[in-house]
């Protein structure tokens, strides 16, 4: 299993199984040079999400040069890494007039000794002058499928969400799975640590773990959308489907020298070995 990790935006824009397939979707159209973000993958959202403040939309993590950590966080004994690349954003003079704030923002992307892509951020703050800041977070994975129409994500059933396309009012998920017939822009909250999401066409399953984060965004742009932006091609909604371990309702504010942590886990395995393990009642008790 490989992955290709970007120090522009210290994103991870491929993850591959161990057939060589392709398990995340990036577009055909996507750039990698600034100012845009990077179309695909797992852009990582902070310190802002949509326009829940006065900063770009989702943040300006995502289009800024990371740097290699040469000083990262140990690892717990416990945890046994294939291999893994250590990231750090840290605050610039530049940054400072849009969000006056110091910070260390550290990623380490790892592949498990089964090939699963695991993704660990901390956030610190480092403010020298006493104040607390506050900020959102999502890992925004793009997840490649081979057909939207036959995909269908469990775990999310009963909880309420918020509708972006509805002005983010709030609504109670009445289906027993969430499918798609149109554009899907909807933040679930409160959501159970484990997600899957099935792609019946390839006959499998990819299990989302994530711990810190709260909340779960599930995007398609579906077409009319979709041949509206610029590095999206007109008919790739198809094949991908975004799926993000995200804190968007209640904020997270740290105070100077406090730190917040976050990870996502995802794996990849065909849907008959997980049926069992995916039940809704059981995942939405799986700690």
């Amino acid at each position: 299993m490989l992955h290709n990790v970007y120090l522009y935006g210290g994103q991870v824009t491929s993850w591959k199984n161990a057939h060589g397939e392709e398990l995340l979707f990036v577009s055909s159209k996507a750039s990698f040079r600034p100012p845009r973000a990077i179309r695909g993958g797992i852009p990582i959202c902070f310190p802002q999400l949509k326009s829940t403040g006065s900063l770009e939309q989702y943040g300006f993590a995502r289009n800024r040069i990371w740097s290699i950590d040469l000083d990262p966080p140990p690892s717990p004994s416990d945890i046994s890494h294939k291999a893994f690349v250590d990231l750090i954003l840290t605050h610039s003079e530049e940054d400072m007039k849009i969000w006056p704030h110091r910070y260390d923002c550290r990623l380490r992307v790892a592949l498990g000794p089964t090939g699963d892509l695991m993704l660990t951020s901390r956030i610190r703050n480092t403010n020298t002058d006493g104040k607390s800041f506050t900020f959102r977070f999502a890992y925004q994975t793009y997840f490649f499928v081979t057909d939207i129409s036959e995909v269908r994500v469990e775990g999310l059933e009963t909880l309420d969400y918020l509708d972006n396309l509805k002005n983010g009012e709030r609504f109670t998920e009445q289906e027993d799975a969430i499918t798609f017939e149109s554009e899907v822009d909807k933040v679930y909250l409160s959501t159970p640590t484990k997600i899957a999401i099935l792609d019946h066409e390839r006959k499998r399953t990819f299990e989302l773990r994530k711990d810190g984060l709260p909340d779960a965004v599930v995007w398609n742009p579906w077409d009319k959308k979709a041949k509206s932006m610029a590095d999206f091609g007109d008919n790739e909604y198809m094949h991908m489907l975004c799926v993000e371990a995200a804190c968007v309702e209640e904020p997270i504010t740290l105070k100077p020298g406090e730190e917040w942590k976050g990870r996502q886990g995802i794996s990849a395995v065909p849907s008959s070995y997980c049926s069992e393990q995916l039940d809704p009642r059981r995942l939405l008790l799986s700690g």
